[in-house]
């Protein structure tokens, strides 16, 4: 399995005139074929910001991509024009938003929309794109494909929508599927069968997944991997097993005793995470998270700290941190004992 696509320095900006909003902060990663990518971290944490940002979605002004690459296939996305990424968007790299209904255009039938990236990618004439938009809209679980093109976006349900949206997304193939908050809008069930959807999907047809959200829950079962995001930056990195199970970032550790969960990592009663996410206008010297951090040391508020191989850990488990959070819990728990 090669290397389908690496992230390097991406660092993008909005001049508002609020002032600079430092949105994305340098982060680098790799993402392997067949990878599924899971990226979580607290609302305005970078996540959505960098996945548009390398599909040149950033609208400018105010967003402005400063520095970085996004190598894919042997291409730089950061560097090709508007015309040679629209060709890359949908054939190559599609993407999956939010809230399907303003995703989708309400005066267009799903048919209209479903066959248009059909016919400009993939060459297709009009009786061969309703041919596929039918095979599409049956991959997906929706009934009554064909009678169902002739229907526009207000006559489905918000699952349906989404379910609409993915066919849309792999239309043409992809060789990877970025999905940003595909399930927030939906009820708990609908959540579960659109997960279940895309890892049925997943295994059928090989591709790569970034599936970016704040919810940990919904990525544990689905994702090989975690990209775990806080005030623009990567924080920690690694299997998502490992990542859950042995978390070396202070604010992993947040997230995960925020979740009600059996297994929740260092047992006891629901922690929530102190104080605020950091304003994005102002750049820190040291790491975002240390204001909030218990066990934050002098440097982690004068020097953001590196990603870097977690010590003992697995290889692949990276850290950005000055502190060794293993043996701080572990002091914790024997303090606790003795007390």
């Amino acid at each position: 399995m090669g290397t389908l696509m690496e992230v390097r320095d991406l660092t993008t900006r909005f001049y508002t005139q609020e002032g600079t909003v430092y949105a994305v902060n340098g982060i680098s990663y790799d993402l392997q074929e067949g990878e599924t990518l899971g990226i979580v971290g607290e609302s305005g944490s970078g996540k959505s910001v960098h996945a548009l940002s390398m599909l040149g979605l950033i609208p400018s002004p105010p967003g402005k991509v400063e520095a970085g690459s996004v190598m894919f296939q042997g291409r730089d996305l950061l560097k090709l024009s508007n015309d040679e990424l629209r060709l890359v968007r949908g054939a190559e790299i599609a993407m999956i938003f939010q809230d399907p209904m303003t995703s989708l255009n309400p005066v267009l039938t799903i048919g209209t929309q479903l066959t248009e990236g059909l016919k400009l990618h993939m060459g297709m004439n009009q009786t061969q794109a309703d041919n596929r938009a039918c095979e599409l809209l049956d991959l997906v679980g929706i009934p009554e494909a064909r009678h169902r093109l002739k229907d526009y976006p207000h006559q489905f349900s918000g699952g349906m929508r989404q379910r609409v949206m993915i066919a849309m997304g792999l239309s043409c193939n992809p060789k990877l599927l970025i999905a940003d908050e595909p399930t927030t809008a939906l009820d708990v069930t609908i959540q579960a069968q659109i997960i279940e959807l895309v890892k049925l999907l997943k295994k059928e047809l090989g591709m790569a997944i970034i599936w970016i959200t704040h919810d940990l829950g919904v990525v544990a079962g689905l994702v090989d991997s975690i990209n775990v995001m806080y005030g623009g930056h990567i924080v920690e990195r690694g299997p998502i097993k490992q990542v859950f199970g042995d978390p070396r970032s202070a604010y992993t550790l947040g997230l995960l005793r925020s979740l009600p969960r059996m297994d929740r990592v260092g047992g006891g009663k629901l922690v929530q995470i102190e104080g605020s996410p950091p304003d994005m206008r102002i750049l820190p010297a040291g790491d975002p998270f240390a204001p909030r951090n218990q066990y934050a040391t002098e440097r982690c508020f004068e020097e953001m700290p590196p990603l870097r191989q977690a010590p003992d850990s697995i290889e692949g488990h990276m850290v950005a941190a000055w502190y060794e959070l293993p043996e701080l819990l572990k002091k914790e728990k024997e303090g606790a004992s003795n007390g």
